[in-house]
């Protein structure tokens, strides 16, 4: 496969001499940030109004920080930070006459973190006075109506996954699906001013709004992709957002911040981010395919693609997110700078690994099953593990040992066995009693419960809308 184009002119094909930003054949959206709550310069959503923007669209959430999100349904951001944004965003629309969608509401896309967000912006509207249509997108599952489909052979597990069984199902506190922009037209077809989504592919708003204009669908969920995450692909990601305006041949892209940048190698180079494939980047209705898309420097800030392609699937397909309790855990962490332990750190490792492991044994009678602990050395080999490619020992790590059971106590136990090894704990025939420093005291810190994703697979659906539910209220016309 031959890599993308990228080259740099000074030529805009959608100049002043061509079609006027704003006509039937493309749509401008603003993508102020990478997710709500995040933070962004009031200055840019103006100047993104000012280029001609026909709605606003962000992301509200991800799986990035892990399972604990989705498992409690509970945000990751802040209300106050999340409430801030929501104004200006709503400001913003309102005033323009444009619509405004939030996807993937609360982190994980929950019933309850639509609900959330949608409290947040009846007050703003109360408050601002305004009126509009706002329509709720739910995306939570129930494990019963997935049963039938998972006994039809009807989904199919992700890699590293395998096949799905009904007590992984069972077990999730929360499962949701991953929406495509299917469910999202249909509202702004019906009149929503502002759309509140559970769970959505990060892709799906800027879809939405370019492939109901029945604008190409190559253009739509590349231009899509490539400003997903806000001002990420310019020279200055923390900046501000992006404006991107998608036609019938392609897009151009640019920032909201006038110190930024959008150059062909930032705007391409966002293909790679969270990918698999810098080429190729599969949706619910079908694959993106960018392997022929030129990107071009219109000028200095702003970047011109086209030729991107979309396949679509011969049959849709929507992913299930789901988080089950894993347990509860309780952490010690210590640093260590001795430099004979840590010249043997592997050694010492197993053997803090065995005499903790022993010591439970006998003083707990737990056995291997009804617990587990992990060791991570940050500063030698804890974020690549085996792979690490760096043999020299280290001149100082931090030591996180992580005891997980099926209650509080009993993780908190196991952890107080471990203090005193992690405080003093020689190499095997050592002479001297060497001495750790913890970071707290006391040394133990109880974490609560911890989730895992237990859900990475895909159900086929007969119908993009088939999952999920949408309900419109008027707000601000009583």
């Amino acid at each position: 496969m031959e890599p993308a184009q990228v080259t740099h002119i000074l030529s805009d094909p959608y100049d002043a001499d061509g079609p006027a930003a704003g006509t039937p054949d493309s749509v401008g959206v603003i993508f102020p940030v990478g997710m709500l709550g995040g933070g962004f310069p009031p200055d840019t959503i103006r100047r993104g109004i000012e280029l001609g923007a026909d709605a606003i669209a962000v992301d509200g959430g991800s799986t990035d920080s892990g399972p604990y999100y989705l498992g409690t349904a509970t945000a990751k951001t802040t209300g106050s930070a999340v409430e801030r944004d929501l104004r200006l965003l709503l400001t913003a629309a309102s005033t323009a006459g444009i619509p405004l969608i939030v996807t993937s509401c609360g982190t994980s896309g929950t019933d309850s973190g639509v609900d959330w967000i949608a409290d947040m912006v009846t007050a703003i509207a109360e408050q601002g006075g305004w009126s509009f249509r706002l329509a709720k997108i739910y995306s939570e599952q129930q494990a019963s109506t997935l049963l039938p489909a998972l006994h039809a052979g009807r989904i199919r597990p992700l890699p590293p996954l395998g096949p799905l069984q009904p007590d992984t199902l069972h077990s999730c506190t929360h499962i949701v699906g991953l929406m495509g922009h299917e469910p999202i037209a249909q509202a702004l077809d019906a009149g929503a001013q502002v759309i509140l989504t559970g769970r959505a592919t990060d892709t799906s708003s800027v879809a939405a709004l370019a492939l109901r204009h029945g604008l190409p669908a190559g253009p739509a969920w590349h231009a899509a992709k490539t400003v997903e995450c806000g001002g990420l692909c310019t020279t200055s990601p923390r900046s501000g957002g992006v404006h991107v305006r998608i036609d019938r041949g392609g897009f151009t892209v640019e920032p909201l911040d006038e110190h930024a940048a959008c150059t062909p190698t930032s705007v391409a180079a966002h293909m790679i981010y969270e990918n698999v494939d810098p080429f190729r980047m599969r949706e619910p209705s079908g694959t993106i395919d960018t392997s022929d898309a030129t990107y071009v420097a219109l000028d200095d800030r702003r970047v011109r693609v086209e030729g991107s392609r979309f396949e679509p699937a011969q049959q849709y397909t929507v992913k299930l997110e789901g988080s089950s309790l894993a347990g509860y855990e309780t952490v010690i962490l210590v640093g260590i700078r001795d430099p004979q332990i840590l010249g043997h750190l592997a050694t010492w490792q197993s053997t803090l690994r065995m005499m903790v492991t022993d010591q439970v044994r006998t003083l707990l009678g737990l056995r291997d099953g009804d617990y587990e602990i992990q060791i991570r050395c940050y500063g030698a080999n804890a974020v690549l593990g085996p792979l690490e490619p760096e043999t020299a020992a280290p001149r100082e790590v931090g030591v996180l040992f992580q005891a997980r059971a099926a209650d509080q106590a009993a993780a908190t136990a196991i952890a107080k066995i471990a203090n005193p090894l992690l405080l003093h704990l020689p190499l095997p025939g050592s002479e001297y009693l060497p001495s750790f420093a913890f970071a707290t005291s006391p040394a133990e810190m109880e974490r609560g419960a911890v989730y895992k994703f237990v859900l990475n697979h895909a159900v086929d659906v007969e119908a993009p809308h088939q999952l999920f539910r949408t309900v419109y209220s008027e707000v601000g016309h009583g």
